[in-house]
């Protein structure tokens, strides 16, 4: 049995640049084998993309709601273009700038 892939689009709202909160998404996507990017906005939000095993990314997508970097204060997080997926279409979770 194959393990359903899917990918999803997020944006986390809230005290979350300035918190070191893209370095603690990294480490967190990497924990859990996620592929993907995260950067900052200039409306001061951090959005990106995660890839990954359905378990996984709806791990992450609990962490990026509820935990965050220690300093960040999340007000809200939204998950957008959720779609299955054949293969992730990145090498690795990376900050982009």
């Amino acid at each position: 049995m194959t393990t359903k892939l899917i990918s999803v689009d997020f944006e986390v709202f809230g005290v979350v640049q300035g918190v070191f909160f893209r370095k603690y998404t990294e480490k967190e996507a990497k924990k859990l084998n996620l592929k993907g990017y995260c950067l900052n906005t200039e409306r001061g939000t951090v959005q990106g993309t995660i890839q990954g095993e359905l378990q996984k990314v709806n791990m992450m997508k609990n962490w990026l709601q509820n935990t965050g970097s220690p300093s960040s204060r999340i007000e809200k997080a939204e998950f957008n273009n959720e779609k299955e997926i054949k293969m992730p279409s990145f090498n690795d979770f990376s900050i982009r700038r």
